[in-house]
């Protein structure tokens, strides 16, 4: 697992979340840990380096 800082979509403050490094591809939702709204996550890994990360709002 790496920590991995981003901005989120919503209220645009520095978060972090922890990508598993083993998995080629991941999409998944997760919660700001400062506005709690949903954020879609798409993470690519290729030999241990993150070589994208997306972080999209949820339209609602």
């Amino acid at each position: 697992m790496e920590e991995y800082f981003f901005q989120c979509p919503y209220c645009w403050e520095q978060i972090s979340m922890l990508v598993d490094m083993s998995q080629p591809s991941q999409n998944y939702i997760e919660d700001c840990e400062i506005c709690c709204n949903p954020i879609q996550v798409s993470v690519v890994v290729n030999q241990s380096e993150i070589i994208d990360f997306q972080a999209q709002s949820i339209e609602q």
